[in-house]
């Protein structure tokens, strides 16, 4: 009978046990392995569904069941980096860093946030780290030291880069930039030279060079490296500046034309130099009249230079040179470019025609000129003096009174205004006036003179 008892008391013992185990079982009994990766799998499906706060969560537990995972940490910086949340991002990247040195993954998470927040001053720090698992990497601390202003660093990382891996666009205009400010051409100088004693070969060292030199109007050394360039690659267009100052010495006039045809035609090669180039034709243009239809044609290359008007240029060479009928040739030329109404080149073309006391056309300019330019001073005084000259003086003395008011500041101008007034007057008998108004110039002309 005990027995039986005891038998049963065991049984009852038995059976709570098994019930006990049976409610505590889902998450207590399973083994931690599972559980971590119960709970890393659920990170995972949160993220991709965007649901970032619970896959922290998510990884939170895992962390409590594996406190040193690197790649848990890496897992989380993804998820704060979604979010946004820089600092945690930062840090959870940089935990997973400590914990695997030699995974690039982690030290590119801490990249991606240095980015975000643009420090770019610790992006470089981790990006030199990145190198040594990668050398691709340079090209991003090419742009992390443009946004730095470390331009000196720039410079040397890109000339390295353009020596190993060749050039690329984006260098290249980060290099421009860079040169664009003086003080980093000398070292750009100095690398192009040694370029080119390493690779003779390689045109667009010597083009860069010239480039640089031209900008600090060295043309001296501009020559010599275009004769190096001669020497190393013949067919260069670049050659042709050089061997067109030599047809220009030996007067070789039919080669000249052609060497200076393909540098001005070149898209290479710098506008200082076409420049240059053209002005020596001009001047032996000079002495070899007959050339002047080549250069008609050559100023067709410039119809696209917004900096220089290359006929009015001309027609001031003529204009000093007191060669009018040509001055006045590209006077006109000019005009067609810059517009019929250009106030400068007006002036200069009255200037000549003044000179050759041609007053009729004199009158014909400036009068036009006043109905554009109403308040323009100078078309005034000389539509007086060239109505003058005409014998017309009734006109003159119109024209000069009406513009008298818009003479300011110009003394010398004035002292024109009173003098052509008095000779208007002077032609129209009335000596009065013609004393008063030469008695003003003369005072005027005082009054000049002790303010020089």
């Amino acid at each position: 009978m005990k027995k039986a008892v005891s038998l049963l008391i065991m049984l009852v013992l038995l059976s709570n046990s098994a019930l006990s185990w049976g409610q505590t079982e889902p998450e207590e009994i399973k083994p931690e392995e599972n559980k971590f990766k119960e709970y890393f799998f659920e990170a995972l499906k949160q993220k991709a569904i965007e649901n970032y706060d619970k896959a922290i969560t998510a990884l939170e537990r895992c962390l409590k069941l594996d406190v040193n995972n690197a790649t848990i940490y890496h897992e989380l910086g993804k998820n704060y980096l979604a979010l946004k949340d820089y600092k945690n991002a930062y840090s959870s990247f940089e935990k997973a860093n400590s914990l695997d040195p030699k995974n690039k993954w982690f030290l590119i998470g801490m990249y991606d946030v240095d980015y975000a927040t643009r420090d770019y001053a610790d992006a470089i720090k981790v990006i030199n780290k990145l190198i040594l698992f990668d050398p691709k990497f340079k090209e991003d601390l090419t742009s992390l030291y443009m946004n730095t202003a470390e331009f000196d660093k720039a410079l040397l990382l890109i000339n390295e880069l353009n020596e190993t891996v060749g050039k690329s666009e984006r260098r290249e205009n980060y290099k421009l930039q860079i040169l664009s400010q003086g003080k980093y051409q000398d070292g750009e100088i100095t690398n192009l030279v040694e370029q080119i004693n390493k690779y003779p070969k390689v045109e667009e060292n010597y083009i860069a060079l010239i480039y640089l030199y031209s900008k600090k109007d060295d043309l001296e050394k501009v020559m010599e490296t275009v004769r190096k360039l001669e020497k190393e690659i013949p067919n260069s267009e670049w050659v042709q500046v050089s061997l067109f100052k030599n047809y220009l010495v030996v007067n070789d006039s039919e080669k000249a034309v052609k060497a200076m045809n393909t540098v001005l035609a070149s898209k290479t090669i710098d506008s200082k130099i076409k420049h240059r180039v053209f002005n020596e034709f001009l001047i032996y243009v000079n002495n070899n009249p007959q050339l002047e239809t080549d250069l008609d044609k050559a100023i067709a290359y410039f119809d696209e230079d917004k900096n220089v008007n290359v006929a009015k240029e001309i027609a001031k060479y003529y204009h000093n040179k007191k060669q009018w009928n040509k001055a006045i040739k590209y006077y006109q030329m000019a005009l067609k470019k810059m517009g019929e109404a250009d106030v400068e080149i007006n002036l200069l073309l009255i200037d000549v025609y003044s000179q050759m006391e041609q007053f009729d056309k004199v009158a014909k300019i400036a009068q036009e000129m006043i109905e554009l330019y109403p308040v323009q001073a100078q078309f005034y005084y000389f539509a007086g003096l060239a109505y003058n000259q005409l014998q017309e003086f009734k006109k003159a003395k119109e024209i000069l009174e009406m513009g008298m008011d818009y003479v300011v500041e110009d003394l010398s101008l004035e002292i024109g205004y009173n003098i052509q007034l008095g000779e208007a007057f002077n032609g129209l008998g009335d000596n009065n006036k013609k004393e008063f108004y030469f008695s003003k110039a003369n005072e005027l002309l005082k009054k000049k003179k002790q303010n020089e």
